[in-house]
């Protein structure tokens, strides 16, 4: 508290901290209901890729959708490293 009151920059709370992890304590609260533990990381995979679309300022469905509708066009079935690459680019 005494370095709170010699530097006015810093903030009494810490509701912007507290508001950016609030989705992984949810996360993390939602994970006891998923069934079992498969789906659990199959939930915490989705919600990592959520977020890291979040973070490159990716639209998470559209980037979704590209990859499933690539994923039933290819003949492997599994969309090229080049065509994902280039839709992170275009996002």
């Amino acid at each position: 508290m005494c370095v709170y009151t010699t530097d006015g920059i810093l903030q009494i709370d810490n509701n912007l901290i507290e508001n950016a992890i609030r989705p992984v304590a949810l996360g993390r609260k939602n994970y006891l209901f998923a069934g079992s533990h498969e789906r659990a990381q199959d939930a915490a995979m989705l919600y990592s890729l959520f977020a890291t679309c979040r973070l490159h300022n990716i639209n998470p469905e559209h980037w979704l959708t590209y990859l499933l509708e690539k994923n039933n066009s290819t003949k492997k079935g599994k969309p090229t490293p080049t065509a994902a690459t280039k839709l992170c680019c275009q996002l």
